[in-house]
């Protein structure tokens, strides 16, 4: 079977860790037996000058391999904030003939997209084009966040419809797909894994030894620093649990960059709790298991999420975890001997939290929990996926009487 993976959610080698998780699932799968693939993801057309931060996309690598996939990058038109409407359609034409002369080398079966819009829209024009099936792969903000704007609710449901078959991370996001009309039966489930070979334990104190952290309790919590994070329900939950509570020697660990990063440390100044609010930066993905393994409980205040890996990959480490109730964090924190739910609250966080710091966990249990949800199952869920789409996809004929995306 061979693969055409398609979504500017992957890394490059400018951004090693964007879309990650779209990178593990599709490396995973690239390793079955008779399983090929090559990747297509195209970032925005920036000219090559320093005048802002987009001039970074003029920086990524146009073809490059990555953990042994061969991955494209296509340049794509697209004026940023105006005519989002037009990003599919601008996507499609501006990647075709790049994937052209991809087709004249690696016969694929199959296009396999991430993200709905405008992702998921282009590959269902590649997929008319080149008379091959489309899957397309929800992953939380593209309908949770999306599904409210006009018009692009609409190519949404568009794109859905037409695809071939389509893959949600978490049961939520199913039925969000289903509220905007879209069959039950064509949506399957396959939430992100671990890699519990990078996310494995690694003893407490070393780890605090090998970071510099101090022997003291800590709370981690990672993301971009961006408002949905919740980063601030964190600050002013510590503010309440060391000032409120009397709780001592209470340290929040941050680790991640982002637009958020002033806004913060003025918030922590504000609470007095600077000294106890430690804003560390970006970390490569393959240290994040230290940092995992030195924390006392790892903290996640999203407003929403599809299936959020840095859940998992703090269980992977035996790290207990709380986290705010929304979107898939429900379907991975099932029981209280791996964590807790909380509304999104400063003050139910800060009672969590302090009910977590109280307990005693059996970390052997999570670190078994977490193992359950490898990459290697969730690929072997794709593959099945693939097969029936593939058994039972309609003729070229067919495919090409079906009217295109509005």
């Amino acid at each position: 079977m061979n693969v055409l993976v398609f979504s500017s959610l992957y890394p490059n080698n400018v951004w090693p860790h964007h879309g990650v998780f779209v990178k593990e699932r599709m490396t995973s799968f690239a390793r079955l037996a008779g399983c090929q693939v090559k990747v297509v993801a195209p970032v925005p057309y920036f000219p090559p000058l320093n005048v802002n931060h987009r001039w970074l996309f003029s920086q990524v690598a146009r073809h490059e391999m990555r953990n042994g996939l061969e991955v494209y990058h296509p340049r794509y038109f697209m004026t940023p904030k105006v005519g989002m409407s037009l990003y599919g359609v601008t996507m499609f034409l501006s990647v075709l003939p790049v994937i052209k002369k991809i087709s004249t080398r690696f016969a694929f079966d199959i296009i396999d997209s991430h993200f709905v819009y405008p992702d998921g829209f282009a590959a269902v024009l590649l997929g008319r084009f080149f008379r091959k099936p489309v899957m397309v792969s929800a992953r939380g903000s593209d309908i949770n966040l999306y599904r409210d704007l006009w018009p692009i609710r609409g190519l949404l449901r568009s794109t859905l419809r037409r695809a071939d078959g389509v893959i949600a991370v978490c049961q939520a996001l199913k039925e969000a797909m289903v509220n905007l009309e879209i069959p039950e039966e064509k949506i399957t489930v396959i939430p992100n894994g671990v890699d519990v070979k990078k996310f494995h334990p690694h003893a407490k104190e070393d780890a605090r030894k090998e970071l510099g952290l101090p022997h003291e309790r800590i709370i981690l919590s990672v993301g971009g620093l961006i408002p949905r994070k919740g980063f601030d329900f964190l600050i002013r939950a510590l503010k309440i649990l060391s000032q409120d509570r009397g709780e001592k020697n209470l340290h929040l660990i941050i680790v991640g960059e982002g637009s958020s990063r002033g806004e913060l440390m003025k918030l922590a100044a504000s609470l007095n709790v600077a000294e106890r609010v430690h804003l560390v930066g970006a970390i490569p993905h393959q240290e994040l298991y230290l940092w995992y393994s030195a924390a006392d409980l790892f903290c996640l205040a999203s407003s929403r999420e599809g299936w959020p890996n840095v859940v998992l990959e703090a269980l992977a480490c035996g790290t207990p975890v709380v986290a705010t109730d929304v979107w898939g964090t429900p379907e991975i924190i099932r029981s209280d001997t791996v964590g807790f739910l909380t509304r999104r609250d400063e003050g139910a966080i800060a009672e969590k939290i302090s009910h977590a710091l109280r307990k005693s966990w059996l970390p052997g249990a999570i670190i078994r929990y977490a193992g359950a949800h490898t990459w290697e199952r969730a690929a072997l869920s794709l593959r099945r996926v693939f097969e029936s789409v593939l058994a039972g996809v309609k003729s070229p004929v067919d495919r090409l009487t079906q009217p295109l995306p509005q």
